[in-house]
């Protein structure tokens, strides 16, 4: 309530800028000396609408103290007749805010609208604004030319020629992009920097920013005969320059990338990016899937080591889910363990069966696990990853081997995916096991769990039931819970009664009267909302806060 109440004391400092800024106030084949007042007057509010945010500011800082006193101010109908009521000639002092400075200026368009996600323009400062549209404008120009610049030479060729006579360097020679840049001469960039230099001095220094319309160099394509229309191609510009610095950037990357201009994948080789993409395994959708850049050193031999490693993770746990589904269905007849009259049958499924293998039983797992690996199974570096020499289809030792061609590929990538999913699937039936003692994790068995432990509670409702994204109350402290659950009825019924508080006045008006006598301050006097605060005085914010601590 806090942040939201310091958010809309700045609300009511410098909207009335918007008024003041043009749609062509970029742009424009006015004379200097209109662009001059129009830029002295949109000064002049700014800094009116900096000093009512200060004022407002401090006016409302005390409100911060208690949200009930916001309450108490609602039962007084002391929170009166907002905006609406302000006779229209101190409107624009309501409405002049800092975060609307700009709002209404050329480039203010869907979908963001006014887009300035660091707050740059939050203090309302004109000149600075004017600044970075300045350089905006310039950078979108220059962007837009390079965009071209790498794309017209694909089209229309080169010019016929010599680059420079003096070392034989013809323009047909000269690379498309980046490339191009170790072909040009000394005197080449001489001649660059000077003609950059020629246009940015040339009309004086800053003397778009001087008559107060950035991009304003003194020469008009665009006239005045129809206002939307020049407004809409000046925002066309806007939007183009900045398309034009997000594409040339990006053709910067494909063609640093890759050595070419046009960003050619298939000449990135050499990247470790590309080192695994057409191994087994890289599958619709998400392709290589490496989310921690394991494999951006491009290093083969630890690429291996892991895939060996999945391999083997994924063919187990099919066998384990297969363990948790089959005993559902059917059990061996007979004794697990005959010198301790353990039947199969006896054996519960999941987790709880780990209990009753006998210490004989977890000696033959590790022996048969020793002996697969070490023995059937033994790791050749020569060969691909889990294909070994004596196994099988489905690693039936000495069974029928996979035959060479698309159907291996595909055999062997159904195998990487459906390894993928059961190791999914274990840890999933883990955990279900693990929180309700039951393999198909039977969730009303789950009755002492913390999680469980205020689902009943009032507040339960649809459609998300018992929330707490946070986990606030996953270690079932009943009374933390119930402490939090005051606190929020408390703080919904001081809401309701505020909410009133703006409404009321403005459907009912005001109650006839004095609040305070001693300062001839009526009820009808007092302004509504955040404004009304000010008008309390300190003896009514003691009844308040007394009245406060009597509920």
């Amino acid at each position: 309530m806090a942040s939201n109440m310091r958010s809309t004391s700045t609300l009511g400092a410098t909207a009335g800028l918007a008024t003041l800024m043009g749609g062509a106030a970029f742009l424009s084949s006015g004379t200097s000396s209109s662009s001059s007042q129009r830029t002295a007057a949109l000064r002049s509010t700014a800094a009116q609408g900096r000093a009512q945010a200060a004022t407002m500011a401090a006016e409302t800082s005390s409100a911060q103290a208690s949200l009930g006193a916001v309450a108490a101010l609602s039962v007084g109908a002391l929170l009166a007749r907002g905006a609406a009521a302000v006779p229209s000639h101190k409107a624009g002092k309501l409405c002049a805010t800092a975060l609307r400075a700009f709002e209404a200026e050329l480039g203010v368009q869907a979908p963001v609208g006014f887009w300035d996600p660091l707050g740059l323009a939050r203090d309302g400062d004109v000149a600075a604004f004017q600044r970075r549209r300045s350089v905006e404008l310039k950078h979108g120009r220059i962007a837009m030319l390079a965009t071209m610049g790498y794309i017209t030479p694909e089209v229309a060729g080169k010019f016929p020629g010599y680059l420079s006579p003096s070392m034989g360097l013809k323009f047909e020679d000269v690379p498309n992009g980046l490339a191009a840049l170790s072909k040009v001469p000394g005197a080449g960039w001489t001649q660059i920097l000077l003609y950059m230099s020629w246009c940015e001095v040339s009309r004086g220094a800053g003397s778009d920013i001087a008559n107060g319309v950035p991009g304003d160099f003194g020469w008009y394509v665009l006239t005045a005969a129809d206002p939307e229309a020049k407004k809409a191609k000046l925002n066309a510009e806007l939007a183009n320059g900045r398309l034009a610095m997000m594409a040339i950037i990006g053709m910067f990357y494909q063609d640093g990338l890759t050595g070419s201009a046009w960003g050619d994948w298939s000449l990135y080789t050499d990247s470790p990016l590309r080192a695994f993409e057409n191994e087994l395994g890289v599958q619709a959708p998400v392709g290589f899937f490496d989310p921690l850049g394991m494999s951006k050193d491009g290093d083969v031999e630890t690429f291996k080591r892991r895939r060996v490693t999945e391999l083997k993770n994924g063919r187990v746990a099919m066998i384990a889910t297969m363990g948790y589904i089959a005993p559902e269905f059917s059990r061996f007849p007979g004794y697990c363990l005959p010198s301790a009259g353990v039947k199969f049958e006896s054996i519960p499924n999941g987790l709880a069966a780990l209990q009753k293998v006998p210490g004989e039983g977890w000696g033959q797992w590790f022996v048969f696990c020793g002996m697969v690996e070490l023995g059937l199974y033994k790791y050749d570096e020569s060969r691909a990853p889990g294909d070994y020499e004596n196994g099988g289809i489905l690693g039936v030792p000495n069974g029928t081997k996979l035959l060479d061609g698309p159907d291996r590929t595909k055999r062997l990538n159904s195998e990487l995916a459906n390894g993928r999913l059961a190791m999914m699937a274990i840890i999933g039936m883990f955990f279900q096991d693990g929180l309700t003692g039951a393999a198909w994790g039977d969730w009303s068995l789950y009755t002492d769990s913390p999680l469980r432990a205020f689902e009943n509670e009032l507040g339960v409702q649809a459609p998300v039931g018992f929330f707490d994204p946070l986990g606030f109350s996953k270690d079932g402290d009943t009374a933390a819970f119930m402490r939090r659950r005051s606190t929020e009825l408390k703080h919904g019924r001081i809401a309701m009664l505020a909410t009133m508080g703006y409404i009321t006045p403005e459907l009912t008006g005001k109650f006839p009267g004095y609040l305070s006598f001693s300062q001839e301050l009526k009820f009808q006097d007092v302004p509504n909302g955040l404004a009304a605060i000010s008008k309390v005085p300190v003896a009514g914010w003691m009844q308040i806060l007394g009245y406060m601590a009597f509920c």
